[in-house]
Parts: C-alpha cells; sequence; structure tokens
C-alpha cells in the first residue's frame, strides 16, 4: 500500500475547511472542497465537456449585460466546509484577477456538466447545496444522443430548494437572471456518419 503524501492529511481533527484549498498547491487543479471532505477530479476530461464548456462560456458572455461575469472553474465557498468547483457560474462581482472564489451572493447562476464521474455529485449533492446557500439559478447540463440537454432551476427562496423551471432541447429561451437565447444544438461540434 502507498502512504499519502502529506499534503493529503487534514490539518485539524475536524477536517479541511474552505481556506485549505488556497493552500494546497500540489492538489490536483480541480479540487473542491465537500463536506470537509477533499473531491479529486481525476477521469480524463471527455471532448464533449469540454466543447459546451467553452461554447457555453462564449454564449453567455456575449448575451450578458453589465454587471455580469461569467467565470469557468471557480470555486464557491458555500460555508466553511463546503467549496464546490461549478463547470461555470455568472457573477455580479467585481473583477480581481487574484481572486479565486466566490460567496453565494455574488453568484446568479452555476452550470454543471454532468460527466459520469460527477453525475452523483452533479444531480444531487451540488444541487442541493447551492440552493441551501441562495444561489438563485441552477442549470445541469446532460449529454442526450451527444446533444446537450439542459435541466433548468429556479430558488424557491422560502423553502431554499430548486423547483424545476424547465427542460430545454434543441434552444433555450430564458428571462432570468437576464435574457438568454442560446441554440444548443451549436454547442457541439456536427458529427459526421
Amino acid at each position: 500500500m502507498t502512504a499519502l503524501p502529506d499534503w493529503m492529511r487534514p490539518p485539524r481533527l475536524e477536517g479541511w475547511f474552505a481556506e485549505d484549498l488556497d493552500r494546497l498547491p500540489e492538489a490536483p487543479r480541480h479540487t473542491e472542497l465537500i463536506d470537509g471532505a477533499l473531491v479529486f477530479m481525476t477521469s480524463p476530461q471527455r471532448w464533449w465537456h469540454g466543447e459546451i464548456v467553452t461554447d457555453l462560456t462564449f454564449a453567455l458572455r456575449a448575451q450578458a449585460p453589465a454587471g455580469f461575469k461569467v467565470g469557468r472553474e471557480m470555486t464557491i465557498r458555500l460555508d466553511e466546509r463546503n467549496r464546490p468547483e461549478p463547470d461555470l457560474l455568472l457573477t455580479t462581482a467585481d473583477y480581481d484577477g487574484d481572486r479565486t472564489w466566490f460567496t453565494p451572493d455574488e453568484v446568479r447562476l452555476v452550470v454543471e456538466v454532468v460527466s459520469p464521474e460527477s453525475a452523483h455529485r452533479d444531480r444531487t449533492v451540488k444541487l442541493r447545496k447551492y440552493a441551501e446557500a441562495g444561489i438563485p439559478h441552477h442549470w445541469c447540463v446532460e449529454e442526450e444522443d451527444g446533444a446537450p440537454v439542459v435541466h433548468v432551476y429556479e430558488l424557491d427562496k422560502p423553502t431554499r430548494s430548486y423547483a424545476p423551471a424547465g427542460i430545454f432541447r434543441g434552444t433555450l429561451e430564458r428571462r432570468v437572471p437576464f435574457e438568454i437565447s442560446l441554440d444548443l444544438d451549436k454547442l457541439t461540434p456536427p458529427r459526421h456518419p
């Protein structure tokens, strides 16, 4: 059995805290903190996932009004024990090139592009945690026959849970958090038989 490197050992008996992520230069690039435990992205990234994230980034940036910015692969400090990393987020925070995380009140939309390795966390754990933190909008992008399908959720403030707001194939039209019109079929290159 191989011993764990020292950096993987929690710095205290209670485990890891949100601020610890900024002190782990040896950690894999996409390391999240969920309930005080480090979660590493160790599976190879699929081309489909990368294309969706990249094209959604450009599409949302092109439509975002003043005051909104698109962040990619940045963590959100939900509380002292949770700092997940959505694939994309829309924020109202001022740009700071040295920033490593956002607070929930600065985030208007989180987007998770589901991959086999993260499917359970994206569909259940993160969905619940983002809602409990008060993030108003959540999109979960799934693959269906090579095409993206977007499951859209809106926050029900009294219950601090998400209510389904639609499942979109082909096109996505939303008025919140701002006017958004997406041709989902253009988010991936065409397949040739």
